[in-house]
């Protein structure tokens, strides 16, 4: 949704209908595993769990100040979520939501597969197990680069960059 549609809804308070929303979208889509589809759905549920997500996911996308600042606050509000058995709290948690909103700027971030797609192309990636801002801008660079890299093929954007990303890096695709 467009920003001022996400403004007026979160004016309305309507926490539940955004997340309802961002959680739906994300469902339709393979780029989480089951047990992160499960836990940030759960987590929504509740009213707190809905606003924090809806209000949290907004000042990300459309929030004042660097986008590393922006970042680190929506993975304490993604932290922060009520969760039953399994942590929230992930890369691609927190990652896949912006990704989805904004693929022209954000990356999505699946770790083994990412780690090993740099290596083999040669980048520097400073992995860390806890998503933070620095490490997130330090990933968004490469992934730029990337897709200066790439710009041949033209790629719109870093969906096109990730799906690269994923065949060079995933078992799936044999050498």
């Amino acid at each position: 949704m467009d920003k001022e549609t996400f403004r007026a809804r979160l004016q309305a308070r309507e926490f539940e209908t955004i997340a309802g929303s961002a959680i739906g979208i994300e469902a339709r889509t393979n780029l989480l595993f089951s047990f992160e589809k499960m836990a940030l759905r759960d987590a929504v549920k509740t009213a707190a769990g809905a606003r924090a997500f809806a209000v949290g996911l907004f000042e990300l996308l459309h929030g004042e100040g660097d986008i590393g600042a922006r970042f680190d606050a929506w993975c304490a509000v993604v932290g922060g979520l009520p969760r039953r058995q399994t942590r929230v709290l992930t890369w691609p948690a927190v990652t896949v939501f912006p990704f989805l909103a904004q693929p022209k700027l954000h990356f999505f971030l699946k770790p083994n597969v990412t780690r090993r797609a740099f290596a083999l192309y040669g980048l520097p990636f400073a992995y860390v197990t806890r998503p933070n801002g620095d490490a997130y801008e330090a990933l968004l660079a490469l992934a730029r680069k990337v897709k200066r890299d790439l710009a041949p093929l033209r790629p719109r954007d870093m969906i096109d960059v990730q799906s690269f990303l994923w065949v060079q890096g995933s078992d799936e695709y044999p050498d």
